[in-house]
């Protein structure tokens, strides 16, 4: 089969479209043939090898330890392993897994769902981990409320996307924040207000939000401190400006910081995928309250320029990879 593969840190033009093995099930896992992946800025960090701190975190200080990217999956599942009883061969799943850029990958069974199927493989791919980043940093770390003013900091790239639609679901009151060439977007997936940040820093309009979800985190911690209500809820998901910045170091000075203030809570979070949550998801793509954005679509033998056009920072939504396609 073929798959991107890579050996050394750097940039795109070390990703290499090459014949490897086909993989094999494990007791617990789906075999698929990838219809479509997609690219998360972990992809290029990891291509990369930086911030340093990554190499610690997934190891090889001098070369990769892994040889593959991709996170996002969706595929037909073309066997399962001895312990799998949710899915079988033929079904339609999404999920999440390592090396996804390849025509076959092999996923856990916990890290999948069946694919809805009022959406495409392209859109479903798209979801996982951009979606659940957003679910769980709304949800689990922001204690979202029905009537709450949200605020989406970088709310048209992947996880803002997703951030402003799942708000609106919650019934929250929701203000996107993004570019000028941005904004129709993220009035057409549910924001009620829309910034400009090319023109106006919410940081400095005296208006106060009950949860920011800083998508991109381009403003300091004190800034998103300054633009909470006295009990608000401030989560970095660790995206755009802030990647330079390790999310485990920002989620140290958070907890200082909320030590010294009080009332307020500073926090940063990385997605914990499960099937669980993409079963909310599906349910919200199923219902129409969720619609994948998708920006650009490259074939697989075209990753690097999926990778570069997303380091680039300009994606409006998601960058899809097609990797086996039906038509």
């Amino acid at each position: 089969m073929k798959a991107i593969v890579y050996r050394s840190y750097g940039p795109p033009e070390v990703l290499r479209y090459e014949e490897v093995e086909k993989p094999t099930p494990a007791e617990n896992e789906v075999l698929i043939r990838v219809r479509a992946a997609s690219v998360n800025p972990i992809d290029w960090h990891l291509m990369r090898g930086a911030p340093f701190v990554i190499r610690l975190m997934f190891g090889g200080l001098r070369k990769p330890k892994g040889t593959r990217l991709g996170r996002d999956v969706s595929g037909q599942a073309e066997a399962v392993g001895k312990q799998v009883t949710q899915f079988k061969p033929g079904d339609d799943v999404f999920g999440a897994c390592q090396g996804t850029f390849a025509e076959y990958v092999c996923a856990r069974e916990d890290r999948l769902a069946l694919k809805p199927a009022n959406i495409s493989f392209e859109h479903a791919a798209a979801v996982p981990v951009a979606a659940i980043t957003a679910l769980q940093g709304l949800r689990n770390k922001g204690r979202i409320q029905r009537g709450q003013k949200v605020l989406v900091d970088g709310a048209s790239g992947g996880v803002g996307t997703f951030a402003v639609q799942i708000a609106r679901s919650f019934g929250a009151e929701v203000t996107a924040v993004c570019s000028t060439s941005k904004m129709e977007t993220a009035r057409a997936i549910g924001a009620d207000h829309v910034i400009d940040y090319t023109r106006t820093d919410f940081t400095r309009t005296g208006k106060r939000y009950d949860l920011i979800l800083g998508a991109n985190a381009y403003h300091s911690i004190i800034d998103y401190w300054c633009a909470l209500n006295p009990r608000g809820v401030y989560v970095g998901t660790g995206g755009g400006g802030g990647e330079s910045i390790p999310a485990i170091l920002l989620e140290m000075l958070a907890q200082w910081l909320r030590s010294l203030i009080g009332g307020k809570t500073m926090s940063t979070m990385m997605a914990n995928i499960n099937k669980a949550d993409l079963d909310v998801l599906k349910e919200l793509l199923e219902k129409g309250q969720m619609v994948p954005i998708i920006d650009r679509r490259y074939a697989l033998r075209e990753s690097a320029d999926a990778l570069r056009y997303l380091e680039d920072g300009h994606a409006r939504g998601k960058v899809v990879i097609v990797v086996n396609d039906p038509a």
